[in-house]
């Protein structure tokens, strides 16, 4: 699923082209991906016609604002991607949501297993939506330690678990999750009540600098492609993570093996060395 380097490299591609524009043309050809909207049919009436005012981020969300005080929201799922086109280009196999503008292009939504979704809410809805309960974003809003402590305070789950959590912090998955686990030498199944005031501290400060570099490589690819920027190229961190999905090979810190072990039913990658 992309996480937050991977949304945020789409915002970022998206936003030159989107903000300022106006919709001029709205096509759904999957009824699944428009799922959470309230009436379906609302989609394109909402959106034919309005104008693009900001193209924006939270954790693996893109909210975007639109005149009449509006808010689209697309999740891209476990598969999904964004492409853009010039209007009337061909369209990929799997492209279920196409958006034209008024400059002369298109944005299309990709997700050949549809568990990604869009929708188009009023305040009211947007309100009534989980993702409007989201934890603070893990790049632009991330708390200082001193406020993680108590949160962490006699909790049992594992630390990579209430990583996943995007209602404790918005924007870490899988594979980001188990790479500041790593820079934070913090072993992912551990309670996260057990870290002491300084682990929470190197924990807070690993989560910036990984997601960083993340984004400075336009996001991770894996090796099914499912991911890709919105010009149809892979992202180029996969080469230099440190942990996730090298079960076997040696830790670029200290050389011992990663090792591989399934934490609440997600794969975890860790040294069993340099992660206390």
């Amino acid at each position: 699923m992309p996480e937050l380097p991977e949304v945020e490299t789409v915002r970022r591609s998206l936003a030159p082209v989107l903000e300022g524009a106006t919709i001029s043309g709205v096509d759904v050809d999957h009824p699944r991906m428009l799922r959470r909207q309230p009436r379906p049919r609302d989609f394109r009436d909402r959106l034919l016609g309005r104008l693009i005012e900001s193209v924006g981020r939270h954790g693996k969300f893109l909210i975007i604002d639109v005149d009449g005080d509006l808010t689209w929201v697309i999740h891209l799922g476990m598969s999904g991607r964004m492409g853009l086109e010039p209007s009337g280009a061909d369209r990929v196999p799997h492209t279920h949501v196409v958006i034209e503008t008024d400059q002369g292009r298109e944005m299309h939504f990709i997700d050949p297993r549809t568990f990604g979704f869009t929708a188009v809410y009023t305040p009211e809805e947007f309100e009534e939506q989980p993702f409007a309960r989201l934890g603070p974003d893990a790049l632009n809003q991330l708390p200082r330690y001193t406020r993680l402590v108590p949160r962490l305070e006699g909790r049992t789950i594992a630390i990579k678990s209430l990583l996943l959590n995007q209602y404790f912090i918005a924007g870490l998955g899988n594979i980001y999750a188990d790479e500041v686990l790593h820079r934070s030498h913090i072993r992912p199944g551990r309670s996260a009540g057990t870290l002491d005031r300084e682990e929470i501290r190197s924990l807070r400060n690993a989560i910036t600098p990984v997601l960083r570099a993340g984004l400075r490589w336009g996001g991770t690819s894996l090796s099914d492609l499912a991911y890709l920027l919105p010009d149809g190229r892979a992202g180029d961190y996969l080469q230099r993570l440190r942990v996730y999905g090298r079960a076997g090979e040696p830790c670029r810190r200290d050389g011992t093996p990663i090792e591989r072990s399934v934490i609440g039913g997600r794969s975890s990658f860790w040294c069993p060395t340099c992660q206390r």
